[in-house]
């Protein structure tokens, strides 16, 4: 007599399954993601076709960070990585605040002319963008114009607020040259951010041009030939404390408003330049200076002709890394008792970070 092989164990298990699947379902949607987030995306990619709940939660786990690459040459010109995760992202309208980064990068091959990642900035960046942050690797010295330029080349973007552009700093690479004003010109009207970080002459854009740009960051020069006719209240100067100059600072102050905050965190501001600052811009509220702890109070006592401070960033840059607690509490307590400015209308806060911005 033949006995049937037993099928309780083969029972046991599709009820465990069942059981389990059952419990997950149970689990809230915060616990469910808080699970997601140890697990790889490639793994994420699995669960999203498990069930609709589970794709519900890692989809948006996956659409929090996304890096994609992209190679382009003569033949493929257009980075189809990039152009299909975008048209992903517009056809899910639910996730646009759940993107927090978005890495694009471009890759010109070897032999290709760098010249062709001007065309797939054209095709992606459309009229619509409003935001473009640009800064290209792999600079090669010797090259007929600089990176960003050749890839903005031809680029019209008459909606853009935000604009940050920046290169690697490397030696023997060509400097701006007029494509950049060409650039900003058909956005001059809505501009309201501005940030060059590599560029070292001035813009030639005419007085006035960007009557919506509240914030600059970049060198002494290009500010001097922005700030004029406009309404640039934020101001963040890179470069050396030797560019702010007596010919650049005052064409700096002849905005159409008062400057109301300054960063200097970008340059080591000696003494003299913040003496120079505050007879140029009297109505400054808020500084950020990058200070090493070994400085004495002499530098504390110039804040006192400053006479709408109320603000003073001390926190650490990357520059300096990071400080020591104690040290910077010292600092700080020693400051505020200093550099009080008597004419000042609320009391001057200091404002200190141990993290590295």
């Amino acid at each position: 007599m033949t006995v049937p092989p037993s099928t309780e164990s083969g029972a046991d298990e599709d009820l465990y399954a069942t059981q389990a699947a059952f419990d997950a379902d149970l689990l809230p949607n915060e616990t469910l993601a808080a699970i997601f987030s140890f697990i790889t995306p490639s793994e994420l990619v699995t669960l999203t076709c498990a069930s609709h709940r589970f794709n519900a939660v890692a989809e948006r786990i996956l659409y929090s960070s996304i890096a994609v690459s992209d190679t382009v040459s003569e033949s493929h010109a257009l980075p189809y990585r990039t152009l299909r995760l975008c048209d992903s992202i517009v056809r899910r309208p639910q996730f646009y605040d759940v993107v927090k980064h978005l890495g694009i990068r471009w890759h010109a091959e070897a032999n290709s002319d760098k010249g062709v990642l001007a065309r797939p900035l054209r095709e992606v960046a459309c009229w619509r963008l409003n935001a473009l942050l640009l800064g290209p690797a792999n600079l090669t010295p010797g090259g007929t114009s600089h990176a960003v330029e050749t890839a903005i080349r031809g680029c019209v973007l008459p909606l853009l607020q935000y604009c940050s552009l920046g290169a690697e700093s490397a030696k023997n690479t060509r400097p701006y040259g007029s494509v950049l004003n060409d650039f900003l010109a058909p956005s001059a009207g809505v501009l309201r951010h501005l940030k060059l970080y590599d560029h070292r002459g001035s813009i030639n854009l005419p007085p006035g041009a960007l009557p919506q740009l509240i914030s600059f960051r970049g060198c002494a020069n290009a500010a001097a030939s922005l700030l004029p006719g406009n309404s640039v209240s934020y101001l963040a100067l890179t470069g050396q404390d030797s560019d702010v100059t007596h010919d650049n600072l005052p064409r700096m102050a002849q905005g159409r408003v008062p400057l109301r905050y300054l960063d200097l965190s970008g340059m080591s501001a000696r003494p003299v330049l913040l003496r120079s600052v505050a007879g140029y811009f009297p109505a400054l509220e808020g500084i950020k200076v990058r200070l090493a702890l070994r400085h004495t109070l002499h530098f504390a006592l110039v804040l006192s002709t400053f006479p709408s401070l109320t603000y003073l960033d001390l926190s650490p840059t990357g520059v300096d890394g990071a400080a020591q607690r104690s040290a910077e509490e010292e600092l700080c307590l020693q400051w505020r008792q200093v550099c009080q400015p008597t004419s000042c209308s609320s009391p001057l806060l200091i404002r200190r970070r141990h993290a590295q911005l």
